[in-house]
Parts: structure tokens; sequence; C-alpha cells
């Protein structure tokens, strides 16, 4: 079985998927880089600890995302 046949597998059976580094980072847009430094600052969405990996929750991301919703930018 593939890791892309394991991921369609587990989205089917309801399972929560956690999502990589790069993965989340391509969701929100930015650099990898970008997501590591917040997570090693504290300003970025919650992460899970697999081993040495860090792993994100989907509803994490969007949850940290409403959070930090903001209005205009102008001055």
């Amino acid at each position: 079985m593939t890791t892309t046949q394991l991921r369609q597998d587990l989205t089917a059976s309801g399972a929560d998927p956690l999502w990589d580094t790069p993965t989340t980072a391509a969701f929100l847009l930015i650099p990898p880089a970008t997501l590591s430094q917040w997570a090693y600052r504290g300003v970025g969405p919650s992460f899970l600890k697999v081993g040495r990996h860090r792993r994100y929750r989907p509803a994490d991301v969007n949850a940290w995302l409403e959070a930090n919703r903001r209005g205009s930018d102008a001055a």
C-alpha cells in the first residue's frame, strides 16, 4: 500500500489527518521555513510532536486562522 492510498483510506474512514510542515505551509501559502520559525517562537498554530516531527491537525490550523483574523490593514 502506498502512502497516498493509506491517506485516502484514513480520510475515507473519517480519521482526523495529521499534516506535516510542508503540507501545512502549502495550505497557509507560506514557506515551510516561516512555519518552522513560528513553531520555534510559539506564535503559529498548535502542533503535535510525533517523535521529533511536528504534525498539525487541520482543525487546529483553521482555529488558529480564525483566532488571528484581522480587520483592515488601513491605518
